[in-house]
């Protein structure tokens, strides 16, 4: 499965910030966007934050297609089938199949990734 090679620019999200553990403790509480009274502020930055959690949620599944080709790589004496794969990654045999051939292709296309 090749993957279109991305053309556009990579978004730069704004940053996540921890937040401290009585916040998460709270189940109202989220990055703070309950505390913003003004509605355009908090559309702006529930904004950034979707673009935030996009942004980082697709370079998640880049590295685990990377760590998959790798861990599925023949030259490995501890290679793993896709089964293996998709069982420790809780994908279905197919799914891990493709993410396989696409970590492949990162490798061989995008060595900023490796």
């Amino acid at each position: 499965m090749a993957e279109p090679e991305r053309t556009e620019r990579r978004l730069r999200p704004a940053p996540l910030l921890f937040e401290p553990s009585e916040a998460v403790a709270d189940p109202e509480h989220f990055f703070d966007l309950e505390s913003i009274e003004d509605p355009r502020e908090l559309l702006a930055r529930a904004t950034e934050l979707t673009l935030a959690f996009r942004a980082a949620q697709e370079r998640a599944v880049e590295f685990q297609a990377l760590a998959a080709a790798q861990l599925a790589d023949p030259r490995r004496f501890d290679r793993l089938t896709a089964a293996a794969i998709a069982e420790r990654a809780e994908w279905t045999e197919d799914y891990a199949r493709k993410m396989i051939e696409f970590g492949e292709t990162l490798q061989h296309g995008r060595a900023d990734l490796a």
